[in-house]
């Protein structure tokens, strides 16, 4: 059961800033949602405000700021009770109306159809919001986030169905959006209603598995601490951790559902002040624990495309047994547990929040610079009416296949799906590199331009000073929209 919250859990749970006016604005909110809202309950039995108050605790949680909360607050007040759009842009002015409309927008879902339609109307939804506010999808998450905790009170067939539509679009967004701490859970809730089965026996042998390696974890957080002091290291936090149950699933099913392959099960994640801290703690680490071949990633030189930055090894603690450390700063961890929505944690900060997304370009305006997917979004949604094929095939690639970071041979990196080509690469710096080009280069190799880059790599493209077609047969190998649209674009004109 989902206790009870009032609106002093939210203040208190606010990461910014509270001024007067901010709390003024949220209290005011609360009590035009609670006169909407009166003497209406939901099927599980709590009052209506309980689940607007659940919602904007979840967006308040993840550092998003008073106008968010506020509109977190108010987003079922125009589909569910006799108040309308405008009384709330008269009340809270355009741009909370705005985000408030964006919300009640997707939630008017496509019942008519096939089971495939629906999902792709639903998707598309989605995908328009997220091109005109980000804020519009993250207070969407928080919503789901509780009614994914409250979605025993509905019957079966609808559990399966919500619980199969979270885990295959809202919890692909949240890890697109680097939203860790929600994406896990509503994996792991819609994980317990898809495959029940599975879900209770990896949460016992999760728990029998934790509780087991539990005295030597504690054993590494104790030792480590002490290494770090004496070596003069400040240590923000220093815990034990353990993998998510739906993670934890996905990953003994790679391995033959075999426990005892799965080294990340439980671990340590050290915080630290500084960058330069996290990489002498490493050497500290490794001097304690004779660290596993092969298993140390650098995500701080080399984040992964939804921003995640932290630096992973795995070693041989007490007694032989074999654990991950995570060592990060409090700004990295902030970014992986609240991605996007870090970005205002720290907006408010002396220095730009620019400085902590190494992927972004570096010649933009800091204050109108954003995760390059989402740019890419807006740049293709111009395309979103086309065949629901092509749809799908542009989201099987651009958003839901995993992504790769490759660099120009400047240092500039780009972002690319898994399996894209050069060509890809090419029409992604720019649209005459594209179309000029005649070869590629990978790590000074000459490779054919329908290689698959992979992550980590230097790709230069060759390009020729006369020629400014590209040729007709890329269509076969390319893989983003980006790329099929510029060609397609180019051979019109030339009258293919």
């Amino acid at each position: 059961m989902i206790p009870t919250i009032t609106i002093e859990d939210i203040l208190k749970n606010a990461k910014f800033n509270l001024t007067s006016d901010r709390e003024k604005l949220i209290r005011k909110a609360f009590d035009f949602a609670s006169a909407a809202h009166q003497n209406q309950t939901r099927k599980s039995g709590e009052e209506y405000i309980q689940h607007s108050l659940w919602t904007a605790l979840n967006i308040a949680h993840i550092g998003m700021r008073s106008k968010t909360i506020t509109a977190g607050l108010l987003h079922d007040v125009p589909e569910d009770t006799e108040t309308n759009l405008s009384d709330i842009e008269r009340e809270f002015g355009h741009e909370i109306a705005f985000m408030v409309d964006g919300v009640t927008k997707l939630g008017k879902i496509k019942l008519r159809g096939t089971k495939k339609e629906i999902y792709i109307e639903n998707l598309r939804k989605m995908f328009l919001a997220m091109a005109q506010d980000i804020r519009i999808v993250i207070i969407k998450l928080a919503d789901r986030l509780h009614n994914m905790e409250t979605l025993e009170a509905l019957p079966a067939d609808k559990q399966l169905r919500i619980a199969t539509e979270t885990m295959e679009i809202y919890a692909s967004i949240a890890n697109r959006l680097g939203i860790g701490e929600i994406k896990s859970k509503l994996e792991d809730l819609s994980f317990k209603y898809i495959d029940r089965e599975n879900y209770e026996y990896i949460k016992k042998i999760s728990e029998i598995e934790y509780e087991a390696r539990s005295k030597i974890l504690n054993q590494v957080v104790t030792d480590l601490k002490k290494e770090l002091l004496v070596e003069g290291i400040k240590v923000i936090s220093i815990n034990s951790r353990t993998k998510s149950l739906y993670r934890l699933f996905k990953k003994m099913e790679s391995h033959d559902m075999d426990i005892n392959k799965v080294y990340d099960l439980a671990g340590v994640r050290i915080i630290l002040p500084k960058i330069a801290d996290c990489y002498e703690a490493l050497g500290i680490v490794h001097k304690k624990y004779r660290p596993m071949v092969g298993r140390i990633k650098d995500y701080i030189s080399l984040p992964k495309p939804n921003g995640y930055q932290s630096i992973h090894t795995t070693i041989f603690g007490p007694e032989g047994k074999i654990m991950e450390i995570q060592i990060r700063t409090q700004k990295m961890h902030d970014e992986a547990e609240f991605g996007i929505a870090a970005h205002w944690i720290y907006s408010e900060q002396p220095r730009s929040w620019r400085s902590y997304l190494p992927f972004r370009k570096k010649e933009h305006d800091p204050k109108k610079e954003e995760i390059l997917w989402i740019k890419q979004l807006r740049e293709w949604q111009n395309d979103l009416g086309k065949n629901d094929e092509e749809f799908m095939e542009g989201l099987r690639f651009e958003f839901f296949k995993n992504h790769i970071l490759v660099f120009t041979p400047k240092g500039d990196v780009i972002e690319l799906p898994e399996d894209a080509t050069p060509i890809d690469f090419a029409y992604r710096v720019h649209s005459e590199v594209g179309n000029r080009a005649i070869g590629a280069k990978v790590d000074g190799r000459m490779v054919p331009l329908d290689y698959k880059v992979k992550n980590g790599e230097v790709i230069e493209i060759i390009t020729s000073k006369t020629n400014k077609k590209p040729n007709k047969d890329w269509l076969r190998f390319v893989k983003t929209t980006n790329a099929k649209n510029a060609i397609r674009k180019n051979l019109k004109k030339e009258g293919f």
